[in-house]
């Protein structure tokens, strides 16, 4: 038996609590295209209180999907909601062709979402497009580098002494391409 087989064959779903299931529906359906493929509406015992919610999944082209819940009770979605401060190190990423992240630019740009809510990052291996969906939550779009192969192994049998490198506290980068680019 390899690895390989040992390892989770995919991502079956990211799970995020938002405010309100149909402006996040709007979001990723309406202006990114994510099909919604399934609502799911359920009372059970959670945590010591039963507790009724809706939680609706978006796929992804390997079957995976993001699902997003909301509580039918304001007090349980704030104990257990999107209250989190935004920040671009709490993020999910997807991998996209070229085409797709030119239109999902096309899209946002399009429409009338806050040109505050989505930039790019330049990462050397992968080029980035983050949009801040409603809930605060950030979504990255990643087109891989031409030479992300050869990229990939020059680095991995770098990767356990590059970490034990900068927890020794040589914090110098190695990432010399990383960059923000504004406007997009």
């Amino acid at each position: 038996m390899n690895a390989q087989s040992k390892l989770p064959s995919r991502l079956h779903h990211n799970a995020h609590v938002v405010k309100n299931l149909e402006v996040t529906r709007q979001f990723y359906e309406d202006l990114l295209g994510l099909p919604m493929t399934a609502t799911w509406c359920e009372k059970t015992d959670l945590f010591g209180k039963e507790r009724t919610y809706c939680h609706c999944f978006f796929s992804i082209a390997d079957e995976s999907a993001l699902a997003f819940f909301q509580f039918a009770d304001a007090e349980d979605n704030a104990e257990f909601g999107p209250e989190l401060p935004i920040s671009g190190f709490r993020h999910i990423a997807l991998k996209v062709e070229q085409d797709l992240q030119d239109e999902l630019v096309g899209k946002v740009k399009d429409s009338d979402y806050p040109e505050d809510k989505y930039y790019f990052l330049e990462h050397g291996y992968c080029h980035s497009l983050y949009i801040i969906d409603p809930d605060g939550m950030i979504v990255e779009f990643c087109t891989d580098h031409p030479d992300v192969d050869k990229i990939n192994e020059e680095v991995l049998p770098k990767a356990h002494s590059e970490l034990e490198r900068w927890l020794g506290g040589d914090h110098t980068p190695n990432n010399e391409a990383y960059h923000r680019e504004q406007p997009i």
